[in-house]
């Protein structure tokens, strides 16, 4: 077997797409800043499923990195080592939360609150897998499993309860601000159970190590299973997710996705999982968008934050006449009052941001192949 793995690349790549669609939407979408897209008395079935289906991008992406982490393993390398590359590639994303991603999103890193979002959760996933890769692998996906299915027991437990610890609990599972000295700091990714689906792919690397056959096999049953029980939990309406669902369909999808609850992540993951199956029996090129941004998806996320921001700029100019609300945080306050687009030119931007980041990724892709330098691995 290749040390990537063609399949799960292209899955990655997959969700990279479908993930730039949420930022532009963002952007410019002109709802954007008057009201999330789940609220169902004020969105429309269009805007609703452009943010559902990229719903999935997060799950995937944090199982994917437990997959590949499973296969750094491969060769002489032992699990102290790739302990030691976890944590520092984790604290890394960390870093880069709280500077470049930072700057990509508000053109300034000293203003505004703190936003502790993807790249924070990821960055100390991967510090905590890097202790979990020692627990034995049977063990390791119970320990997983049960995180992510029980963690919902612990919604109604308010971050108030835990009075000057409140903090700690709106970083490990309920989403809130607090403040750090002058600073107000947005947990917007608490961690659990984030880092559970991350040591769930790492486990998940024996079924993605099988022959094809195999893999595929069990690709099936498992991806069918968890969508199955998404339908199940999810109609039986007690557990499993803290808002209930109602009537209608838009009801029934609108799952909580911070933290990620057990019927957001069986909707998700189980056909992403399906998906996998599919594509475990398709041949990519080198050259397919889908292989290359999955290769390159660090360099993929920042250089899409950037340019979709970018592009704000020349569409504020010819319509506004100016674009100086748009550096510092942003806040739909100081935007003009009829700032905004429709949700075709939206995705019109989409398209647009993914066709202008395909050569400097495939360019990018090309260069980590040819070379082996230890600082590649970061990026």
């Amino acid at each position: 077997m290749k040390s990537r793995i063609q399949s799960v690349d292209a899955l990655r790549g997959l969700i990279m797409i479908v993930m730039a669609l949420d930022h532009v939407r963002d952007f410019f979408h002109s709802a954007a800043s008057q009201f999330q897209p789940d609220d169902l008395t004020r969105t429309t079935t269009a805007l609703f499923f452009t943010r559902w289906i990229t719903h999935f991008c997060a799950p995937v992406f944090f199982f994917t990195a437990g997959i590949g982490a499973f296969f750094w393993l491969r060769g002489d390398r032992t699990r102290a080592q790739l302990s030691a590359f976890l944590w520092k590639r984790g604290l890394w994303l960390v870093l880069l939360e709280l500077t470049v991603l930072r700057l990509a999103m508000n053109f300034s890193v000293l203003e505004g609150p703190l936003l502790l979002s993807i790249l924070w959760a990821l960055g100390w996933s991967m510090v905590a897998l890097g202790f979990l890769v020692h627990v034995p692998v049977r063990a390791l996906a119970i320990l997983s499993v049960a995180g992510i299915a029980l963690h919902n027991l612990a919604d109604k437990i308010p971050a108030a309860r835990f009075g000057n610890w409140a903090w700690l609990w709106n970083v490990l599972h309920q989403q809130g601000a607090f403040t750090a000295g002058s600073i107000t700091v947005v947990a917007a990714y608490p961690l659990v159970p984030w880092m559970f689906v991350m040591s769930a792919g790492f486990c998940f690397g024996r079924i993605i190590a099988m022959d094809a056959i195999e893999r595929r096999r069990w690709l099936l049953r498992i991806g069918a299973a968890l969508t199955v029980a998404f339908l199940l939990i999810r109609a039986i309406n007690i557990y499993g997710d803290p808002r209930p669902w109602t009537n209608g369909i838009l009801s029934f999808l609108r799952v909580t996705k911070y933290p990620p609850s057990l019927d957001f992540l069986l909707m998700t993951i189980g056909p992403a999982i399906l998906l996998l199956a599919c594509f475990n029996r398709v041949t990519f090129s080198r050259a397919n968008p889908l292989v290359v941004f999955g290769r390159v998806p660090l360099f993929y996320f920042l250089g899409h934050l950037f340019l979709a921001h970018a592009l704000m700029i020349p569409f504020a100019l010819v319509r506004h006449g100016r674009a100086g609300f748009l550096f510092g945080p942003l806040r739909g306050d100081q935007y003009p009052a009829d700032y905004g687009y429709d949700l075709w030119v939206v995705y019109a931007v989409w398209i647009a941001v993914v066709v202008m980041l395909y050569p400097l990724c495939l360019w990018f892709a090309r260069v980590k192949e040819r070379r082996h330098d230890w600082w590649l691995s970061y990026l």
